[in-house]
């Protein structure tokens, strides 16, 4: 074949040889630096204060001996819980008699406290150490335990 003319006369088709070209992409690991990481726990005393409350319950019996006519029920007079106490007495009819009263007076008191505990904390250390040159067909680490 020529640049000027086509394909040589009397013949016809031209077969023209083509190369075919390939690539190859291969990857390998590169060790250029270690990273160490280290962990401390340092701890320290501390006094935690803290306010507790405490609750204490007083009973006062407080004498009625008085007839009702229903039975009264449980009340609240300011901080006191009164509870009446109820009795049945067989006369020539029944009445409900009001024996006493359960008078129930509570009183909270804060009590400051002091107590060492110990506390713990954990910080991390990192160190970059540079690594020797390797060949660069064999597998690297990149990270070290200690």
């Amino acid at each position: 074949m020529t640049a000027d003319n086509g394909p040589p006369p009397g013949k016809g088709d031209a077969v023209i040889p083509l190369h075919d070209e390939s690539v190859t992409v291969g990857k390998q690991r590169v060790e250029r630096s270690r990273v160490r990481v280290t962990t401390r726990v340092s701890e320290r005393e501390a006094t935690v204060r803290e306010a507790l409350e405490h609750e204490e319950a007083t009973v006062t019996r407080v004498p009625i001996d008085r007839e009702i006519d229903a039975h009264p029920g449980i009340r609240q007079e300011g901080d006191v819980t009164v509870i009446p106490l109820v009795e049945e007495v067989l006369v020539v009819e029944r009445r409900l008699m009001l024996r006493e009263e359960l008078h129930i007076r509570k009183t909270r008191r804060t009590v400051e406290i002091e107590q060492p505990v110990t506390l713990r904390s954990e910080e991390a250390v990192v160190e970059r150490v540079t690594a020797a040159p390797s060949s660069a067909h064999s597998p690297s680490r990149t990270l070290s335990e200690e």
